[in-house]
């Protein structure tokens, strides 16, 4: 999916004193807010971002789904190591041609309960309820952004069949190997068809599902709060049931100032995506936490399946970038390891391959020959060209969101040190979006993907031919790469599938429709007395195994 981060404008113009202050004042204040901490314990967490639903047809967006990883769970579930593991499913079958994929319930697991569930047995869940979820995901009356999972690839009659109570089959169309990295995305989350049917659009509200906590109250804006699932399936090693928390709260502070504040104090157990603004503060230029930090906080890392771009718009073969002489130069005349230092305190990985990011699985980047800084070569292909030194280019322009103008700003520096002009443009994140889906006023464009699932064609699908946009932003056309992008995803053999999506990925990078920049990091802190917690390549928040130590 493509990833546009919301703009941090309104703590911008603040004065870096003020936060010194603030920071100075958090330090003070911690050890009194932690000693007041009060039995059960919840782990706390914040959204500046908001909830828009609890309803995991509409998990489209990450505050969304980590709030329905807690409630609800799929036929599948993908560990922290990016294996499938059963989750509601036992274990499954696939059938000798790829079409058929027959899946074998638990027999222990069970809704939430409900006023509605006339008994316990009425909460158990069968394969019945697997079908209305996956058709309701479908259903236009729905209109679930999910339904893409499933277009073009169920078949077209029963593509979800209830065999009995404890068995399900899902039949495709043609083989499709990523099929089951999708049914671990949230949108596959199995909910129950007495309980949806009866509150309607407003289920978004009145979650019910088979998560390790289960819905106690929302207050939109202010407080979400989930209790433990005491009839929760899975167990620890030790055959003890998960989860070990009393519950998760959620709050939802707007200002990411505020929230780094409250967890300097104590009142957040967790914060992610740390602001720029206090990266230095946590954080050493080689992306070390701080030793005078150690002590109290815990840093968290691993790497994360998105990559961030620019891509060019190849619609129109006027561009002087049409010819991928200009493009190949751009990209041998960026250095990404320099950016990443400087920018970013090394969070993250120079993106010197191609599109798919550093810790897919089933995937080996030294394989793949990608750009490294060489200006030499830049200047080469510019005269090969016909632009020596730059002369006779027109400007080219990057638009860019605001987040991402210092990025911008350095490649427009370092092109113009070989003669290539650019120019930058910063817009809304909204509005980029839209000009991208109508390929409408671009020429570079600063993008991101974030893996949807565990399988290199997620990101090589942005360059089908056969896509639109979204996925498929640049338009980039290629016969060769449609052709063998057709044979992967239907390939059965991993290692054979493995060599198809290394050689698509390199005709990516010798074609040059983007320029990787960077291959990006899930990066998090916790307090030291926080157990269980894991970083996910994938950045799913899984509290299961959490505990909270006083």
């Amino acid at each position: 999916m493509d990833k546009f981060d919301a703009p941090f404008s309104y703590f911008c113009s603040m004065r870096k004193q003020t936060w010194f202050f603030l920071i100075f004042l958090a330090g003070i204040l911690a050890c009194t807010s932690k000693s007041e901490q009060q039995e059960p314990r919840y782990f706390t967490y914040n959204r500046f971002d908001g909830i828009p639903t609890l309803d995991p047809a509409f998990a489209r967006n990450q505050a969304t789904t980590w709030a329905c990883h807690h409630l609800y769970n799929g036929l599948v579930q993908l560990e922290n190591d990016l294996t499938l593991k059963p989750s509601i499913a036992s274990a499954w079958q696939v059938s000798d041609d790829g079409l058929q994929y027959t899946f074998f319930l638990r027999d222990d697991v069970y809704f939430h309960d409900h006023e509605l569930f006339e008994s316990k047995a009425e909460r158990k869940v069968t394969a019945e309820d697997v079908v209305f979820s996956f058709n309701r995901i479908l259903d236009p009356e729905v209109a679930s952004p999910g339904a893409w999972i499933f277009n073009n690839k169920v078949a077209d009659k029963q593509p979800f069949i209830a065999v009995n109570d404890s068995t399900f089959q899902l039949n495709l169309k043609q083989p499709f190997n990523p099929i089951l990295g999708i049914l671990s995305m949230q949108y596959c989350s199995i909910v129950p068809k007495k309980i949806v049917t009866h509150y309607g659009k407003d289920f978004r509200n009145h979650p019910v599902g088979t998560g390790p906590f289960q819905f106690q109250l929302w207050e939109e804006g202010e407080v979400l709060l989930l209790n433990k699932n005491t009839d929760y399936f899975e167990k620890d090693n030790q055959d003890q049931h998960l989860p070990y928390l009393a519950g998760v709260r959620i709050l939802f502070y707007v200002d990411k100032g505020l929230e780094y504040i409250k967890f300097m104090q104590g009142e957040l157990d967790y914060i992610s995506d740390l602001d720029p603004a206090f990266r230095n503060e946590m954080l050493t230029r080689e992306g070390v936490l701080h030793s005078k930090l150690s002590q109290d906080i815990r840093l968290l890392k691993s790497p994360y399946l998105n990559t961030e771009y620019i891509g060019f718009l190849l619609n129109d073969a006027t561009k002087a970038y049409s010819d991928k002489r200009i493009r190949l130069a751009i990209n041998y005349g960026i250095d990404r390891k320099k950016m990443l230092t400087f920018i970013r305190n090394n969070i993250g990985s120079p993106a010197t391959a191609g599109m798919v990011p550093v810790g897919m699985p089933n995937f080996d980047h030294a394989q793949i020959k990608g750009f490294d800084y060489n200006p030499e070569k830049a200047k080469a292909l510019l005269e090969e060209a016909g632009y020596p030194g730059g002369q006779g280019l027109e400007p080219l322009v990057i638009t860019t969101i605001s987040n991402y103008a210092d990025w911008a700003v350095s490649i427009q520096e370092q092109l113009a040190e070989l003669g290539i002009p650019i120019k930058i443009e910063i817009v809304q994140s909204s509005f980029l979006r839209e000009m991208m889906r109508k390929s409408d006023g671009l020429d570079l464009f600063r993008a991101s993907w974030i893996a949807d699932y565990t399988d290199p064609e997620n990101y090589l699908s942005l360059f089908y031919g056969g896509n639109g946009a979204p996925p498929n932003y640049t338009r980039f056309q290629n016969d060769a790469f449609d052709a063998l992008y057709l044979n992967a995803a239907g390939e059965t053999n991993v290692n054979k599938r493995q060599e198809f999506y290394q050689q698509l990925d390199q005709i990516i990078v010798n074609e040059a429709p983007i320029i990787p920049l960077y291959y990006d990091e899930v990066l998090s802190f916790s307090h030291q007395n926080i157990s269980g917690m894991f970083s996910h390549p994938m950045n799913i928040l899984d509290l299961k195994r959490v505990a909270i130590e006083d």
